[in-house]
């Protein structure tokens, strides 16, 4: 579904040069969760915003579905961000004075859908975050969870088939989360999209199928065996570890 290939991106601060991207290549597939982990400011969101065509890369290749997107006009950009993708931004970026139905629905009656269908789908997921009783608040009346929430719930109205999480646990408590992280999940394993998870949350990341951490613009997988035996304690001292069979 997705292919980076070589793909770079670097900024400059001052008189330095930050290399959020740094030629990293990837692949996900339709029904994969992959999780992408690494320190603030390490490149996590750089690589969702040239993902969803909202950045242009300095060199390489950016495939979805065989279309390379790093050649998009503007306007083909901004169609390919409403119609193949539910991005859950960090900051939210709800509407302020708009009730959360609305702010939910905005993004079907935006691609030509009419108000009554775009906002049936939309009460569905809201109802699936846990927020149908508050369908006709405004964000502002609402607390940074549930604003999460509804920016969650607006991502996967419509079924977009690549969702884009920066963070969206971040926000929540740990039920939430794992609810949430549950919910992403069964959108890729069920419904066949493909999600790349930005997430700091160790726990929600564990859920994915893959894991890959990104350094000084750099991707390397996580080995889950390898972070499994560093977590274990260390048997007491002078006390015999049991043997193990082979086979």
């Amino acid at each position: 579904m997705l292919e980076l290939h070589q793909v770079v991106k670097h900024y400059r601060s001052g008189g330095e040069q930050i290399r959020a991207v740094d030629g990293i290549s990837l692949q996900l597939a339709g029904g994969e969760l992959l999780a992408l982990q690494g320190p603030s400011g390490s490149g996590k969101t750089t690589l969702l915003l040239l993902t969803a065509a909202l950045l242009a890369p300095d060199s390489g290749s950016i495939r979805y579905q065989g279309r390379e997107l790093s050649t998009l006009s503007p306007d083909e950009a901004s169609d390919h961000l409403r119609t193949n993708i539910g991005f859950i931004y960090q900051s939210f970026h709800l509407m302020p004075r708009v009730s959360v139905l609305e702010n939910t629905a905005i993004k079907l009656i935006l691609d030509g859908q009419r108000t009554r269908h775009a906002q049936r789908q939309a009460r569905e997921w809201l109802e699936r975050v846990g927020l149908g009783e508050r369908l006709e608040h405004t964000p502002e009346q609402l607390s940074g969870g549930e604003r999460q929430r509804v920016a969650i719930a607006r991502a996967l109205t419509g079924n977009p088939s690549l969702i884009l999480a920066d963070e969206p646990t971040g926000n929540l408590d740990s039920h939430r989360s794992q609810e949430i992280i549950q919910l992403l999940a069964e959108v890729a394993h069920e419904r066949g999209a493909g999600v790349l998870l930005v997430t700091h949350d160790s726990d929600a990341a564990a859920i994915a199928d893959r894991r890959l951490r990104l350094r000084d613009g750099q991707l390397n997988p996580i080995n889950r065996t390898a972070e499994r035996h560093r977590s274990e304690p260390e048997p007491p001292a002078g006390k015999a570890q049991p043997t193990r069979a082979h086979g």
